[in-house]
């Protein structure tokens, strides 16, 4: 039985970005398990980090990342997956990461998370020995998403498991976003064909309601987006239906090896 690792610095990335590939992968009979990194939460926090959760409706009173965890359970819930994973890390703007300007900054000489981030992810990789590990390109420059791809490109998985998928809703507000540095110089485009997912994707992300609002305008707006998105994506890669665009050496198969 194959094994697939998907690694999300935030709770939600996966989902919005390859939970499609995710749920094909589960239909045909792989192991997958999901790890988000920065999933700590932060007891009374103040100033920017505080900001990112009361413009989301939610009070200082909240623990907006047990509220988000939840939410992951759910999704995992919802798309079967076998093993689920939280870092427990702090998200940036509890590492000094003060303003939404300075979170698409390069990482902060003092931020020294990489090294964790790699430290956590070891005994993941370890234990589950995955065939495919899904990794984020850091489309948009997120500096959290930066520091995963940059960690885990020092973890010494062979190049030819990975798979790095295109941040999304990054990826449909900036379609000219490049890859970070850090990925492999000459990776190709590889289709993976999700149209037969695409409706267990969507429902996979209305379980993060308290992302909705900001990245896709409320829940109404997460079907149309996503299935306008990855439809254009097949097109761009000679495909019909739906696909999602990953980065690696080969195609992942849609069956166990």
């Amino acid at each position: 039985m194959s094994t697939a690792l998907f690694v999300s610095p935030h709770l939600d990335d996966v989902a919005f970005s390859c939970g499609g590939t995710l749920a094909a992968l589960k239909a045909k009979g792989w192991t997958v398990a999901l790890i988000t990194v920065f999933t700590r939460s932060v007891p009374e926090p103040r100033g920017f980090a505080l900001k990112c959760q009361t413009e989301k409706g939610l009070g200082p009173e909240v623990d907006y990342m047990a509220l988000r965890r939840e939410e992951d359970r759910a999704f995992a819930k919802r798309l079967g997956v076998d093993v689920l994973a939280w870092a427990d890390l702090e998200e940036a703007p509890h590492r000094g990461y003060a303003s939404a300007e300075a979170l698409f900054q390069p990482p902060r000489a003092d931020d020294a998370i990489q090294a964790e981030v790699a430290r956590r992810l070891k005994p993941v990789l370890w234990e589950l020995t995955p065939s495919r590990v899904f990794v984020p390109q850091a489309l948009g420059g997120h500096v959290d998403h930066v520091q995963v791809v940059r960690a885990a490109r020092g973890l010494g998985i062979p190049s030819h498991r990975v798979w790095y998928y295109r941040d999304t809703p990054y990826a449909v507000r900036q379609p000219g976003a490049k890859p970070d540095p850090a990925l492999p110089r000459e990776p190709r485009p590889l289709a993976v064909d999700i149209t037969a997912h695409l409706t267990t994707k969507v429902e996979g992300c209305l379980c993060y309601g308290t992302q909705l609002g900001f990245q896709f305008g409320g829940a109404e707006g997460v079907g149309p987006m996503l299935e306008a998105f990855h439809h254009r994506e097949a097109e761009a890669h000679g495909r019909s239906g739906a696909a999602e665009v990953f980065l690696g050496q080969q195609l992942p198969t849609a069956s166990p090896r």
